[in-house]
């Protein structure tokens, strides 16, 4: 067995595309895989959990099974493998798209254009803006960056650097779902559990991982270190208050409020001991998010290319 270069080049290719181009405008896999568990919803939705796994479990294997034959059958084709690991990260990356909505959103700000602003605000966040003001629109928007950058970048790259393809297609289809179902409505409250807790245990690492890194990358490491270990299990989500928290501290922001989602209201704790953020902070939010994904990009490629990329039996070598 020889080492996966292929694949530790791929995510490095991935990365390098998603930063030139952000997210394709159209024929986008992942909405694609959207539209397709949309219909397998349908197909199997009862308000019960049992029917909620099994409907997971079926949008999540299939795919990732997918992923798991192809990459076998490139285990002697490196170029193919090269590519594939390139296009699957390409598809499953969104740390361009995630700095320039924030970036937008800021400008925006900045110039007293509130309706452009809540017009703006739900590429980044699923809260209600029509009643948010500039300091909760801020808010939202910077919190959106804190937890994203988990889910868009440091997530995926750790799953492709443990498990090659499917960890990309894997981690995608997860989270994915529980964008879809694993929401608390009436609807979804009982079918989307299973999706709900698979994210959770999906995300568990990689936003310890965030928090480390904003440590090491933030304003203060001293006070982003306290401010994470002390406010990061307070938020209700056992992995978005890591990030959140993390940022809170590194930006020197106070962050948690009452946040209104459509439909329901939320109040979450205080993360942080500074003041509100501005369109300042949501900026350095944006900078240090792209720092973060340029960490994880290089520990990722480098433990892929220390792993041993298993070779299918009995083949020989071909470069395609």
């Amino acid at each position: 067995m020889a080492r996966d270069w292929p694949g530790a080049a791929g995510l490095v290719a991935g990365y390098a595309l998603d930063e030139l181009f952000g997210d394709p405008r159209r024929f986008h896999p992942v909405a694609g895989y959207g539209r397709c568990a949309a219909t397998l919803e349908k197909a199997f939705f009862a308000p019960t959990r049992p029917r909620g796994a099994v409907f997971a479990t079926v949008a999540v294997g299939v795919p990732v099974a997918v992923a798991a034959l192809a990459q076998r059958a490139t285990g002697r084709r490196p170029l193919t493998r090269f590519a594939l690991t390139a296009a699957a990260t390409w598809a499953v990356l969104g740390g361009r798209s995630l700095r320039q909505e924030g970036h937008r959103l800021a400008s925006t700000l900045e110039c007293d254009d509130l309706g452009r602003a809540r017009q703006l605000l739900p590429n980044l966040c699923g809260r209600d803006p029509r009643a948010l003001g500039a300091a909760e629109l801020t808010r939202a928007a910077t919190e959106s960056v804190a937890e994203n950058t988990s889910d868009a970048v440091v997530a995926p790259l750790f799953w492709g650097a443990l498990l090659g393809l499917p960890g990309l297609v894997g981690y995608r289809a997860v989270n994915t779902l529980d964008a879809m179902v694993g929401h608390r409505s009436r609807r979804y409250e009982r079918f989307g559990t299973a999706a709900a807790r698979l994210d959770d245990a999906a995300n568990l690492v990689p936003s310890r991982l965030t928090a480390l890194l904003i440590v090491g990358l933030g304003g203060s490491p001293r006070r982003t270190w306290a401010t994470w270990r002390r406010d990061g299990s307070r938020h209700p989500s056992p992995n978005s208050g890591q990030c959140e928290s993390a940022f809170a501290g590194a930006l020197g922001i106070r962050l948690g409020g009452t946040n209104v989602y459509f439909g329901r209201t939320e109040t979450r704790p205080t993360l942080g001991s500074g003041p509100a953020p501005t369109p300042v902070h949501l900026r350095h939010a944006a900078r240090l998010s792209g720092l973060i994904g340029l960490a994880s990009l290089a520990l990722a490629a480098a433990y892929r290319a220390t792993r041993r990329a298993r070779r299918a039996p009995g083949k020989g070598e071909s470069w395609i």
